[in-house]
């Protein structure tokens, strides 16, 4: 009965939708790799909408792209409405079906030879030391833009070698910082207290007001151009590669997801971190900026 009714909808296409043939002929593969992927023996008057989301999320997982994917939909809603207009069925099971999401790809990391030479910058300009103490920072702690942007100079624990994060959904995070990024943070302090300050701001304009998202992005993007990378600069290249480079030294994603603060699981499940005394370990071991000369992390 299934295969009668796919070629009466084939029929259909041609007959009264007039389609094209090469339409018709993709809309039938569509339904037939559909069929392949459905339980052995089943009816179509029987299918329901979980099955065939289900197939649709195993095409995903497959590799199919997302043009392709559009069309099985397509071929599927247009069949189930057949089957609706047609009395065959008294339940549409494609009326919610969506397609997969398709996962966003990460943006390329940096080298540790192109971050090294990126963060390679000298003289005590007080906007460069400001830059290098931004960069260092991103990097050295994998912070997001709107994580640094925030930042008073309270939140910098140099002793404990530590800052103090306000991550998404206002939830407040210890993170380590490597030597060489406090020691580029302690430059720019020297040199914001002679400014004019309006707040507590760690990152300010030559004005004294807090430095805006949008500042630090041009900011980075004009010293990936002044240091002569070729690829874009941004904040979250700097912290994808902080992740990268972790994972690459300590093979630890646990402590990553944590620096990063990604350790909500759902919204229901209570933050839960590491012990900070093993992130500290973790990350002194692994972090390429953070290793003490000749000494203990």
């Amino acid at each position: 009965m299934s295969d009668d009714w796919v070629q009466e909808f084939v029929s259909y296409l041609v007959s009264e939708r007039q389609l094209s043939p090469h339409t018709v002929r993709n809309y039938r593969f569509e339904l037939e790799r559909v069929g392949e992927l459905l339980p052995e023996n089943f009816i179509w008057a029987e299918v329901s909408d979980e099955q065939l989301q289900a197939v649709l999320n195993k095409l995903h997982r497959k590799g199919l792209g997302p043009r392709s994917i559009a069309l099985t939909l397509s071929a599927l809603k247009q069949f189930c409405h057949y089957l609706l207009q047609e009395g065959y069925i008294k339940k549409d099971p494609c009326l919610n079906l969506s397609a997969p999401k398709q996962q966003k790809p990460l943006p390329k990391n940096m080298d540790l030879d192109s971050v090294t030479h990126l963060l390679s910058i000298e003289g005590d300009d007080a906007l460069a030391l400001r830059d290098k103490a931004i960069m260092e920072l991103f990097y050295s702690s994998g912070l997001r833009l709107a994580e640094l942007a925030a930042l008073d100079t309270r939140d910098i624990a140099s002793g404990e070698h530590q800052v103090k994060v306000m991550g998404k959904g206002s939830k407040e995070r210890i993170v380590p910082i490597g030597r060489m990024a406090l020691s580029a943070i302690d430059d720019w302090l020297k040199v914001r207290s002679l400014l004019p300050c309006e707040d507590d701001a760690l990152f300010v304009t030559a004005k004294g007001k807090r430095l805006a998202h949008r500042s630090i992005q041009a900011r980075l993007n004009k010293w990936g151009q002044l240091q002569g990378l070729n690829a874009r600069v941004h904040p979250h290249k700097l912290r994808h590669s902080f992740a990268t480079h972790m994972l690459e030294s300590s093979a630890d994603l646990r402590a990553v997801q944590e620096l990063l603060g990604h350790a909500n699981l759902s919204t229901t499940q209570v933050y839960t971190s590491l012990d900070f005394q093993h992130l500290a370990k973790v990350y002194d071991g692994a972090h390429p900026r953070a290793k003490k000369r000749g000494g203990n992390g």
